[in-house]
């Protein structure tokens, strides 16, 4: 039983200042795991006064003072590699290698690469004759992460705020916790300065909100739903800060006419069922040439049946979802599907044959979709494809552009030139190549109501930073 109910201010470890305790409960085993305090706004004060402070001088470091630090985070997230992978397991239900090797290797990865970046990053440029552009860390940044990718959603924010000077105040999932805890044992141990790093257990509706329209917060960055997303860019406009946000997604997987099927739908199948199904730009539409999809269904069929499912502490690709709330969730919507007139090719309401305890969702395939059904519109976050069939090219882009979301999109086609000749006309911030795995460098974020901004690599550095030009005098 894990016991997380102080919080991380100032440098230590100390009471919240009112709150009430909060269950963690086991996926899996629908047990409870551990507790946490769900804090208060005054805990937010507290914490927002101690970026504050240490926002003086943290900001005036050097770049090597911050490479030492990194590296020494680096040195701790390697070493307690095991112990987020097991608090993964706990909290989320995510398979024990999957665990390890994709959600703390994510972690890991983007931490690797920020330290690379920061060794190169432009912080000062000459922009003309007379003018120097400078590159500084806006201050205090709000980050609020989601439980889906509890450890990669908070690294692709915290490297780069730390490598740019920035403070921070951090309110992790109240679903999925521990993982943070340990990160910020991690940060602790490896020397950053007291104020620098501070986390703040609670919901979004308390301390969300508070940190949301907090006027000592500069920056908000956000991982979560388009609907919560709406809510902290309302509140955070009264003091018009800046808000960096990865929201939904609904992501279409076009496979042309020449592409491998077989590969195609299998890839497809075991990327969305991956973490359950929980991630935002996974591909869940899947557009299938229309005389193709009597096949299309056949090869899902037959691929779906490998994809196993339930202890996540056994040798399975599917865990369970995260909480009952998700579960019913999921349910909801492929009960939707089947009333608006979708074809079940796998899977369907219940739990999978054998398993009676724990959050646990059959993979669910789903044919027949049209893109003005529920399923085909609304994220489910649950392991359930949709498949289209489409006519033409014209077609397919259509139907994959009609979503309100904008993250991820997929192309397979018979070469790599004939797929980037449709991935230039998706309105989507990423698009995979013929199966193409994710490039830790790559800009990650969306187009529409997907969000606004851009997360790893370079290009997430930028956002951490305000622009400052200092222009001379002509010469006389």
């Amino acid at each position: 039983m894990r016991d997380y109910r102080k919080i991380y201010v100032d440098g230590c470890w100390s009471e919240p200042q009112g709150g009430r305790s909060h269950e963690i409960v086991n996926p899996a085993t629908e047990g409870v795991a551990g507790h946490i305090t769900l804090a208060t706004a005054a805990d937010v004060d507290r914490a927002v006064d101690a970026a504050r402070r240490a926002f003086r001088t943290y900001s005036r470091t050097t770049r090597e003072d911050r490479l030492s630090l990194l590296n020494a985070v680096l040195a701790g997230f390697a070493a307690r590699r095991q112990d987020l992978a097991d608090a993964l397991v706990e909290e989320l239900g995510a398979p024990a290698k999957f665990a390890l090797e994709a959600q703390v290797g994510t972690g890991f990865l983007h931490l690797a690469t920020g330290i690379e970046v920061l060794k190169s990053f432009a912080f000062e440029t000459q922009q003309s004759s007379r003018t120097v552009v400078r590159r500084e860390p806006i201050g205090v940044i709000g980050m609020i992460t989601p439980w889906n990718w509890p450890i990669n959603q908070v690294m692709c924010k915290l490297v780069p705020a730390l490598a740019t000077g920035n403070t921070m105040v951090h309110k992790p999932s109240e679903v999925t916790p521990f993982t943070a805890h340990i990160i910020a044992e991690i940060l602790h141990d490896a020397g950053v300065p007291p104020g620098v790093y501070n986390l703040v257990d609670g919901d979004g509706p308390t301390v969300g909100a508070a940190i949301s329209s907090h006027r000592g917060v500069d920056m908000v960055s956000f991982t979560g739903s388009t609907r919560a997303g709406i809510d902290v860019a309302r509140r955070g406009a009264e003091t018009v800060k800046r808000i960096h946000q990865e929201l939904g997604g609904k992501s279409p997987n076009i496979v042309l006419e020449g592409a491998d099927l077989q590969k195609a739908v299998g890839e497809n199948i075991y990327r969305l069922m991956m973490n359950s199904g929980q991630t935002c730009h996974a591909p869940t539409r899947l557009l299938v040439p229309n005389a193709r999809l009597a096949e299309a269904k056949a090869i899902a069929a037959a691929v779906v049946q490998g994809v196993t499912v339930g202890d996540p502490n056994g040798d399975v690709h599917m865990g369970p979802v995260v909480s009952k709330r998700q579960w019913t969730r999921i349910q909801e919507l492929i009960r939707k599907g089947v009333e608006e007139g979708a074809s079940l090719v796998a899977g369907g309401e219940g739990r999978p044959e054998g398993l009676s305890q724990g959050y646990y969702v059959r993979p669910t395939i789903f044919a027949d979709v049209t893109n003005d059904m529920t399923i085909a519109r609304e994220e489910i976050f649950g392991p359930v494809l949709c498949v289209l069939g489409y006519e033409d090219v014209d077609q397919a882009v259509a139907i994959a552009n009609d979503t309100d979301y904008g993250l991820g999109a997929y192309v397979q086609a018979a070469d790599d030139e004939a797929a980037l000749v449709v991935a230039e006309r998706l309105e989507a911030g990423m698009v995979y190549i013929n199966g193409a795995s994710e490039d830790p460098a790559a800009p990650f974020g969306g187009y529409k109501m997907s969000g606004n901004g851009r997360e790893w690599g370079p290009m997430a550095f930028q956002e951490f930073v305000e622009v400052k030009a200092l222009i001379r005098r002509d010469a006389a």
